[in-house]
C-alpha cells in the first residue's frame, strides 16, 4: 500500500507540474508565496509534511492543488491570566494574577504535535497558577513572587517544549486578599510597630540614664562643674530671649528647710504629750464648803450604826447643808 501511494502521489505531482506550465504565466501567482522575517511556512504535501522544515522569510514555491501551508508568528506573545481564585496551603483564599510571555521556537513542532499551541499554552498556564499558589503559604506568595514565579516558568517550559513553544517569562501581577484578612494583617503590622517603638525608646531610656550617670560620676568629682553647668542652663535659656526665666533651686538648701520643719513638728509633738501627761498626773480636789459641815461629816462617819437601813435606801445622798454622806 506504501508503494501504491507513492506512485499515486508522484502522477499527482506530475499533473500538478503540467497544469503550472500550461498556465504560465497566470501560475507564478499562485506557485509563489511570501513571508515575513518573522514567520514560518510549514508546508505539507499530500498531507505529509516536506522535508527541511519550515520555509522562510522570504519567497517559496508550492504546486498548485497538491500542497498546502501554514503561517507561522515567531513573536513573543504576551497573555494576562485572568484572575484565578485560589486556596492556599493555610487556607486563605485569594484572587492571583499573572502573565506570561511566549512564543514559537519550533514551527514545525507546533503545528505537527497540537492542534492549537497557543490556546493550550494558556490552559496550562492557568492550571501551573492555580497548582503553584495551592502549595504556598500567604506570607511565601506575598513575599516570595519572583521565587514563584521562576518556579512557573520553568514548569511551563518544561510542558511546552514538546509543543515547540518557549516560555520566556512569568511575572505575578497581582494578589488579592480579602478586605477582613487586610483589617487583620494591618492591626498585626501596626502591633508589630508599635512593640519595636517601644523596645527601641527603652533602649534610647537606658542609654540616657547610663549618660547621665556618667555625667554625674564627673559632676561629682568637682563642684565647680555643677556651678558651670547651671550657668551654661542660664545663659541658654536667655538667648532664647524669653520673658520668663525659671531658676532652679539647690538641692542642699531645700534639704535644710525639710530639715529645720521637721525638728519644729517633732518638738510641738513633745510639748502636747508632756502637757497631757501632767494633766493627767494631778489629783482632782475635794471642796468643802464649811469647817462646821467638815466636822459633821467626820462624826457622822465614825458613829456606831443604830439601825441598817433598808435596800432601797442603801445609797443615799444628804444634800443639806453641801454634805454629801453615804448610807452603811
Amino acid at each position: 500500500m506504501n508503494h501504491q501511494a507513492s506512485t499515486c502521489g508522484k502522477i499527482l505531482i506530475f499533473l500538478s507540474v503540467c497544469l503550472v506550465i500550461l498556465t504560465l504565466p497566470f501560475s507564478l501567482f499562485v506557485c509563489f508565496k511570501v513571508v515575513q522575517e518573522y514567520e514560518r511556512a510549514v508546508i505539507f504535501r499530500l498531507g505529509r509534511l516536506m522535508q527541511g522544515g519550515a520555509k522562510g522569510p522570504g519567497i517559496f514555491f508550492i504546486l498548485p492543488c497538491i500542497d498546502s501551508y501554514a503561517r507561522v508568528d515567531l513573536r513573543t506573545r504576551t497573555y494576562d491570566v485572568p484572575p484565578q481564585e485560589v486556596l492556599t496551603k493555610d487556607s486563605v483564599t485569594v484572587s492571583v494574577d499573572a502573565v506570561v510571555y511566549y512564543r514559537v521556537s519550533n514551527a514545525t513542532v507546533s503545528i505537527a504535535n497540537v492542534e492549537n499551541a497557543h490556546h493550550s499554552t494558556r490552559l496550562l498556564a492557568q492550571t501551573t497558577l492555580r497548582n503553584t499558589m495551592g502549595t504556598q503559604h500567604l506570607h511565601e506568595i506575598l513575599s516570595e513572587r519572583m521565587t514563584i514565579s521562576d518556579t512557573m516558568q520553568v514548569q511551563l517550559d518544561e510542558a511546552t517544549d514538546a509543543w515547540g513553544i518557549k516560555v520566556e517569562r512569568v511575572e505575578i501581577k497581582d494578589v488579592r486578599l480579602p478586605v477582613q484578612l487586610q483589617r487583620a494583617m494591618a492591626a498585626e503590622a501596626e502591633a508589630a510597630r508599635e512593640a519595636r517603638a517601644k523596645v527601641i525608646a527603652a533602649e534610647g531610656e537606658q542609654k540616657a540614664s547610663r549618660a547621665l550617670r556618667e555625667a554625674s560620676e564627673v559632676i561629682g568629682d568637682s563642684p565647680a562643674a555643677l556651678q558651670l553647668r547651671y550657668l551654661q542652663t542660664l545663659s541658654a535659656i536667655s538667648a532664647e530671649k524669653n520673658s520668663t526665666i525659671v531658676f532652679p533651686l539647690p538641692i542642699d538648701l531645700i534639704t535644710y528647710f525639710l530639715k529645720s520643719n521637721d525638728a519644729d513638728t517633732i518638738k510641738t509633738a513633745a510639748n502636747t504629750a508632756q502637757a497631757i501627761a501632767d494633766r493627767e498626773a494631778v489629783p482632782t480636789p475635794i471642796i468643802v464648803p464649811s469647817t462646821t459641815a467638815a466636822a459633821a461629816a467626820i462624826a457622822a462617819a465614825t458613829a456606831p450604826m443604830v439601825a441598817a437601813p433598808s435596800s432601797s435606801n442603801a445609797n443615799n445622798v444628804n444634800h443639806e447643808n453641801g454634805i454629801v454622806t453615804a448610807a452603811m
